[in-house]
């Protein structure tokens, strides 16, 4: 039973000065106090103990049980329960908005339905294993893979917080069971060509040929900043990401995908000609937003376009120039390809695309080196062909 008080003065310190954290707090007579404002009574909900640690843990699993309606944290606790606790309070804003959103989409597409309504305590290896088989057949190997490490986060910060003992998601518990990766096409040079014939009168023709020339995500695009760009050197300095959360309803500027995300990327003449192009684009604008004043590519409402809209644009331009539909990484890996072809060294692409390590990149190698077989075993079968 939880015991309700109010007055008492709450500095979070214990009797030598040391910050205990928020809620808890030390007592002349050397007694710790947990206090916290009920969300459900709005009264101050108080609990005096001997130990520290004792201390901890009644404030956490109180708070939980506050929150969720009187759910015990360490007894009748669901997975699903969990889950949200976990995503709210536990992760919240220390990980990146698309982390957020993958960390949701997995759960609720693959993960609540198989364990969701299970006791959190309950769950083992053997179930985890059970979400990610069901998958097997439907996807790939990597959304298997961020499945996997969606549930071992969520069970590894159970375990930190004294939620349960054990990760379920053991080394047992196998991910490499789906269907083969999906080859991420780049465009020939005939269709790049022919898209940018048809893009050129369209009013996101500079962000695509841009992407074109520097192999930048589609989020470091929208979220460059005309600060970050040295025309002097003839660089540019990649520092964020920036996405439309359609949930909320706003923009949300993060970190790039990895610490490799940060990093200068080299501007070709081409590249510089459509800055420029942009920059007077974006002084004729009729309108001035000045939450993006300082933003490289706005549309017409000195807004920068959302990131869905861009596939939406492409679609109808494959359309218009009879090429299979694409995305926008099929832009960036058209980059890349491109520098390979031009035998560009590995460790210089990976550096420019921001892969997290070479293997990323060499896997793009392999990918072009197999589509040159093809080409040279076509040169040779002409050579030797008796007319």
């Amino acid at each position: 039973m939880l015991t309700q008080q109010k007055g008492v003065d709450f500095t979070g310190k214990d009797l030598k000065g040391r910050e205990l954290g928020v809620g808890i707090c030390q007592r002349k007579d050397g007694l710790y106090t947990a206090r916290f404002v009920s969300k459900r009574t709005g009264k101050s909900v108080q609990r005096y103990f001997l130990k520290l640690q004792e201390c901890r843990n009644w404030y956490a699993d109180a708070r939980f049980e506050d929150e969720h309606g009187g759910i015990n944290a360490c007894g009748d606790m669901t997975v699903t329960a969990w889950f949200e606790y976990w995503l709210e309070n536990i992760k919240g804003d220390s990980i990146r908005p698309n982390t957020i959103r993958n960390y949701r989409e997995r759960f609720e597409h693959n993960i609540k339905d198989c364990i969701g309504n299970m006791i959190l305590s309950d769950v083992k290896p053997m179930h985890c294993q059970n979400v990610l088989n069901q998958m097997k057949d439907n996807y790939r190997t990597s959304t298997i893979y961020q499945t996997r490490i969606a549930l071992y986060c969520m069970f590894s910060d159970a375990v930190e917080n004294d939620v349960i003992l054990k990760n379920p998601v053991t080394k047992a518990v196998k991910y490499n069971i789906g269907k083969e990766p999906k080859k991420v096409r780049a465009l020939t040079v005939e269709e790049q060509k022919k898209f940018l014939e048809v893009a050129k009168d369209c009013s996101n023709y500079n962000q695509f040929a841009f992407v074109l020339q520097t192999g930048l995500r589609t989020g470091e695009m929208i979220g460059l900043k005309w600060s970050d760009i040295d025309f002097e050197k003839k660089v540019v300095h990649i520092q964020r990401s920036m996405e439309y959360r359609h949930s909320v309803g706003e923009w949300r500027i993060g970190e790039p995908k990895s610490k490799s995300g940060y990093r200068d990327v080299p501007l070709t003449e081409e590249a510089i000609r459509l800055l420029k192009a942009q920059k007077e684009k974006v002084r004729s604008l009729k309108v001035i937003n000045m939450d993006f004043s300082e933003f490289v590519f706005l549309n017409r409402k000195s807004e920068p376009t959302k990131n869905s809209a861009y596939d939406t644009t492409l679609f109808k331009l494959c359309d218009k120039a009879g090429i299979p539909r694409f995305s926008m990484h099929v832009l960036r890996h058209t980059m890349a390809t491109r520098c390979i072809e031009a035998n560009m060294r590995p460790k210089t692409l990976q550096v420019i695309l921001g892969h997290s390590n070479v293997g990323i990149t060499m896997n793009l190698y392999v990918h072009v080196t197999e589509d040159e077989k093809v080409k040279e075993v076509e040169k040779i079968e002409k050579a030797l062909k008796i007319v």
